[in-house]
Parts: structure tokens; C-alpha cells; sequence
């Protein structure tokens, strides 16, 4: 019974999540088209969140009804004249004095930055959320300098302070992060390292823990790691009774063991030392070349034990760093899908909304701000997604606007009713596939 109640408490969580991620997202887009459409002369007779029977609603002095309906998955601005909430197909009767109210009344200006405000506004949201995160945890001072401590495992020194601006590892003299990571290669793998530090303007050598430890600083989501229960902040000890000392000895053993189960030994701070048993996969890794299949089992490291002391980042510096991620997120989308229609990634790659709730559901596990972050992820997937020159998403619209221009017409209803009815099929279509592979692939 506790198993029961335990697996419905998860789902639970994971479609509470899920929910209201998708809704904010939405809500985001919707009102992209929402806001430019009325600022352009558009009228927007309903706005709602989510679909089906209307749960909720009241009409604004603008006249257009704000509702809730009862089915959260999704959500909608329908304009005059809109044949339905896509805003496709052949329109509805309008009286003619009102026809420039009407989307498919206004200029082709008006039309088009209507429509494109869906997706940006994603966009916007995903840089805003992004900029907000390097502005609330700081950025890395150039100098070396010793931030928030971590815990440590038994056996590994830690000597180092808050504060500390260190010159030298080893003897070898240090001037900036990137010089501490090619130095890290270089070292021999063991549990302490000198540690040269300027502490109150003394210099100090004090012991310290190795700079590559095999520290766990994230999870992938539906992967063997998470499956297992491994958590960021754990620590690899052992892999197969194997001692490893650092991050790269934890990937080359699960590469030796070619998808064979392996058992790694694991040191978690209040809980101590516990074994987990899990197997890798095979998947498509991107490279500077391209994709390669990789033995993985779902971990991500390069973390000490130590955080960098930060400095505030300005306005300015954080909606570059946020532009910066979501146009990150755009590029591997695009290279993604590219490698899928290619044939260079197996088609399992493309995830459904099972494996987007699941994530979700994960990311709110693990805390606030890794649902937040998730929630910018996604804000900038979907946006990408929606221009898509499909008929019924927003790209599809563009491209009948970009037609319109080009050609000094419109194309005629029933192209764009066939178009939009075999639009439909291919979302569909591909909405099911994602949901085989959520169901069928490993």
C-alpha cells in the first residue's frame, strides 16, 4: 500500500508541476499575442488558459473575456472574425466597419507582429528568467578566490577558507580559473594538493582537496542516475570496488563497462555511504564534430568542493549572459532536429509529454530555482517549436504572411484550409510519436 500511495504522490507532483510550468509558459505567449495584437488594433474577444468547459471568466473594459477552462493543457487568445483558437481556416462573418479589428482584417504589418510576439515573448521570458539567476547568484571573480564551502568525504582535507585568493596549486602558480583547469590535468589524482593562498594578507600553504573531484553536480533527467536515486552533491567513491579520485575515472570505468551494470559506492552528506547499482546507456552526445553514442549513465561533474566568490552582475551583463543561454537553447534545438532528419541521432531523441512532465516534475524536486530554470528552458524550446513553418503553429502563420508579401496576395481559403487540416495532422502525428518513444525507448 505505501508503494501505491508513494508512486501516486509522485505522479501527483510531477502533473502539479507540470501544470504550472506549462501554464506560466503559456500564459507568457498567449498574451504576446494578446497585448501586441490590441496594441497593432486587433480585438481579442477571449483569452484563455487552458481548454474546454470555461471554469472561470470575466470580461475587461477592452471587452474581451479572460477565462479558465477546465482542461490545463494549453491555452489560447481567439481574435474577431477567428474561425477557432488557432486562428485558422476561413474566419466568421464580421461586419464590415469592424473588419480592420479583425487579424485577418489588419495590414500585413499588424498580422505578422501579432503573431511572431508568441514565440519572442517566450524568448523574452526565457532571457529575463535566465539574466534574473546570474544577477541573483553573482559571477565568478576573475581571480581564484575561495567562495562557499561544500562537505567533504571522509579522507579529503579541507584547510581552505572563505575568502582565500589562491596563487599556486602544487607549486605551479595560478592567475585564473582557466589556468586551475589545465593545471588539473595534469596533477596526480589524489585526495589533497598544496594549495598556495593569500588569507589576510598572509600567504599560507595549506591542504586542499583535489580540483577534479568525482563530485556529482547534476542529474539527467529520465536517465539510469536518476533512476537509481543519485542526487547533485553526491560523491562517486568506488565504481565495482575500484577506488576514483576523480570525475574522469567515474566516466572512464562506466565506458569500460559497455552498458554492463555497474556499482558504485557513494558518499552523500547526513546519509554517509551507500552502494548504487545502475547500468549506462547508449546515447547520442553532441561533439565539435558532430553526434557520437556514448555510454552514459545520467551524471554531470567538473564541480569542486568549493564555490568561486562572485561579484554582482549588472543589468546590462545578465540579460547578455540570459540572451546568450536562450539563443544556447535555440542552436541545439535547431542542430537537434537537423541530426534527427539527417539520420545522425536515433529517432529517440525526440521526447513527448511524458518525458517533459517527468523532467518537469524532477526539476521541481530539486528545488526552486532548478524549476525556474527549467521553466526558462522551456519557455525558449516551445518558442523555437512554435516557429516551425508548420500550418496551425505561428511559423506556419508567418509563412503565409511571407507569401503575402512576395506575391501581393494572400494565398486563397481553402490552400490555407487544406494546409492548416494537414498541419494539424503532422502536430499530431508527431505529438504521438513523441509519446511512443516516452513509452517504448529505452
Amino acid at each position: 500500500m505505501s508503494m501505491i500511495l508513494d508512486s501516486l504522490g509522485g505522479f501527483l507532483w510531477t502533473a502539479a508541476a507540470f501544470i504550472v510550468a506549462l501554464s506560466i509558459i503559456v500564459t507568457v505567449h498567449e498574451y504576446g499575442h494578446y497585448i501586441i495584437g490590441r496594441l497593432s488594433g486587433i480585438k481579442a474577444e477571449v483569452f484563455s488558459l487552458g481548454f474546454g468547459p470555461r471554469l472561470f471568466a470575466r470580461r475587461d473594459r477592452h471587452g474581451t473575456v479572460w477565462q479558465v477552462a477546465a482542461i490545463p493543457l494549453g491555452g489560447y487568445v481567439r481574435f474577431l472574425g477567428d474561425a477557432n483558437a488557432a486562428s485558422a481556416g476561413s474566419g466568421v462573418a464580421v461586419d464590415p466597419a469592424r473588419a480592420r479589428q479583425t487579424l485577418g482584417g489588419a495590414p500585413l504589418w499588424a498580422r505578422f507582429a501579432t503573431v511572431a510576439a508568441g514565440p519572442v515573448f517566450n524568448f523574452i521570458l526565457s532571457i529575463l528568467v535566465f539574466g534574473g539567476m546570474a544577477m541573483w547568484q553573482g559571477l565568478p571573480v576573475d581571480e581564484v578566490r575561495i567562495g562557499r564551502l561544500h562537505a567533504t568525504p571522509p579522507g579529503v582535507e579541507m584547510q581552505l577558507r572563505p575568502g582565500d585568493r589562491v596563487i599556486a596549486l602544487d607549486g605551479r602558480l595560478v592567475a585564473d580559473w582557466q589556468d586551475i583547469g589545465d593545471l588539473a590535468a595534469n596533477l596526480s589524482a589524489r585526495p589533497s594538493h598544496d594549495w598556495t593562498v593569500i588569507r589576510d594578507g598572509v600567504e599560507l600553504t595549506v591542504a586542499g582537496p583535489d580540483p577534479m573531484p568525482p563530485l556529482i553536480t547534476g542529474i539527467a533527467p529520465r536517465s539510469p542516475a536518476a533512476a537509481a536515486g543519485l542526487q547533485a552533491g553526491d560523491v562517486i567513491l568506488a565504481v565495482d570496488g575500484t577506488p576514483v579520485s576523480r570525475f574522469d575515472d567515474l566516466r572512464r570505468q562506466v565506458l569500460k563497462a559497455e552498458g554492463r551494470p555497474v556499482l558504485l559506492q557513494v558518499w552523500r552528506e547526513g546519509d554517509g555511504i551507500a552502494d548504487y547499482a545502475l547500468a549506462a546507456r547508449q546515447q547520442d552526445l553532441p561533439t565539435e564534430n558532430g553526434y557520437e553514442k556514448r555510454w552514459l549513465i545520467g551524471v554531470t561533474g567538473g564541480g569542486t568542493y568549493f564555490e568561486p566568490a562572485t561579484r554582482p552582475a549588472g543589468p546590462g551583463e545578465a540579460l547578455g549572459i540570459g540572451a546568450a543561454r536562450t539563443w544556447d537553447i535555440i542552436a541545439s534545438s535547431v542542430s537537434g532536429l537537423w541530426a534527427m532528419i539527417t539520420g545522425q541521432i536515433g529517432s529517440c531523441n525526440l521526447g513527448g509529454a511524458i518525458s517533459i512532465a517527468e523532467t518537469t516534475g524532477q526539476a521541481a524536486s530539486a528545488g526552486g530555482g532548478n524549476f525556474i530554470w527549467w521553466i526558462a528552458v522551456l519557455s525558449a524550446a516551445i518558442g523555437f517549436l512554435n516557429l516551425l513553418p508548420v500550418p496551425v503553429l505561428d511559423g506556419g502563420h508567418l509563412m503565409f504572411y511571407l507569401y503575402e508579401a512576395v506575391a501581393g496576395r494572400p494565398p486563397s481559403g481553402r490552400v490555407i484550409d487544406i494546409l492548416s487540416a494537414l498541419g494539424m495532422a503532422a502536430v499530431l502525428s508527431l505529438m504521438v510519436f513523441g509519446l511512443t518513444n516516452d513509452l517504448f525507448c529505452p
